[in-house]
């Protein structure tokens, strides 16, 4: 991305696409626009920043305090920046307790990242989430990129391995260890 689209606002990035959002709504329910703005900014690896969710506030005629709760509330949107391929993984208390912090760490350590972190090539986050309304099928992740969203639910960490070689060709750690 040069430095000059890095710069640009939504509104003059997407003023179609955020023009054609807006006449979705009636005027006083236009605050109903904030996700498809939300999805609209995070477009071509944006994040959903202070000044993004600030433009999409003044857009919207509401406090920016009421965009971040969304940010923060839904794991569609994030507010950093990270790999091409987010591996989201459940480890709400459900899914703790079905093994979800130690599926988690295994992630990680295949991966050779910290959560939140990403790998030095850029193709993987591994982030913890809340609730991904599988309680019973934990341990489960999603994955979200260009492409949307996969749920991958009762996972072994054999399948994550299958997951991101078919994502990204990643560099991983092979090793028999930890596989289950």
């Amino acid at each position: 991305m040069s430095s000059n689209t890095a710069n640009q606002t939504l509104r003059t990035r997407y003023s179609a696409e955020v023009k054609d959002i807006l006449q979705r709504y009636p005027d006083d329910q236009k605050r109903s626009a904030v996700m498809p703005l939300l999805f609209l900014a995070q477009k071509e690896g944006l994040q959903a920043t202070v000044s993004v969710m600030s433009e999409i506030a003044q857009i919207l005629e509401i406090s920016i305090t009421q965009v971040a709760s969304i940010v923060g509330f839904y794991t569609l949107y994030y507010a950093h920046s990270g790999g091409k391929n987010r591996i989201q993984i459940c480890t709400d208390l459900p899914c703790a307790l079905r093994g979800a912090d130690d599926f988690a760490d295994k992630v990680c350590e295949k991966l050779g990242v910290k959560l939140g972190e990403t790998t030095e090539d850029g193709e993987f986050t591994v982030e913890s989430v809340m609730c991904l309304a599988a309680c019973d099928k934990a341990p489960m992740f999603q994955v979200q990129n260009r492409d949307g969203i996969s749920y991958h639910e009762r996972q072994t960490i054999s399948d994550v391995q299958a997951v991101i070689e078919q994502l990204g060709n990643a560099e991983i750690d092979k090793s028999p260890e930890g596989s289950e």
